[in-house]
């Protein structure tokens, strides 16, 4: 069976994986961009635009395991949108008309819509559903390549508590933002389902990796 990923999430040191006060202007609220400055610094990232350089190391070797085997991405309503975009119709998500994804792309959200079909073979799909739910559709759609849980904080908290995560990467940033949403909240003892290893890098980034225990 296909496993299901999640890669190059990024937390503060207290656990924060947004800020406070996302809105149109300020995609993870206060915190700005200060979370995934190493992410977007690395050669891979730059790459994806079409841009050389960037940073190597093993910061951009986990950065590399983004794509490859990702057949659909899972998504909760706050990272496809600001505040209030299901009153937006015309609202298409954060990357304008061909965005990264390249895949089905399932968005959460208690106010499904229509599914939109972008440039470069994405296709937003809105569904009102159960972490356990949506994945049955995502495996669908990934017709037997990985999924991706991208994200927020809630909705990677959420497929961790059902114990549906077989593979997450978390960068911890040192920054302490002291407000947003935590990831860590209620997964108390995670270390008995999976194991974790850490690998600390020059950049001040500790990437985490949780690989679930089966059988």
């Amino acid at each position: 069976m296909s496993e299901v990923r999640v890669h190059n999430f990024s937390i503060s040191l207290d656990g924060f994986g947004t800020g406070e006060g996302q809105a149109l202007d300020a995609p993870f609220g206060h915190a700005g961009e200060r979370l995934h400055e190493w992410f977007v610094g690395t050669r891979f990232f730059r790459g994806e635009d079409d841009r050389s350089g960037g940073t190597l190391g093993a910061d951009n070797a986990f950065a590399e395991q983004h794509n490859p085997g990702i057949g659909a991405e899972i998504m909760g309503a706050g990272k496809f949108g600001p505040p209030g975009w299901q009153d937006d119709a015309d609202w298409k998500g954060w990357w304008g008309p061909n965005p990264p994804f390249h895949s089905p792309v399932l968005v959460l959200t208690h106010r499904p819509r229509p599914s939109i079909e972008m440039d470069g073979g994405t296709t937003f799909h809105f569904l009102d559903a159960t972490p356990a739910e949506a994945l049955a559709q995502a495996r669908e759609a990934a017709a037997g390549a990985d999924v991706r849980i991208g994200g927020g904080a809630t909705v990677v908290r959420d497929f961790l508590a059902e114990g549906l995560i077989d593979y997450m990467h978390v960068a911890q940033v040192p920054i302490l933002l002291g407000r947003g949403v935590r990831l860590w909240d209620g997964l108390e003892s995670l270390e008995q389902t999976y194991t974790i290893e850490a690998v600390s890098t020059p950049s001040g980034i500790t990437h985490l990796t949780f690989t679930a225990k089966r059988g």
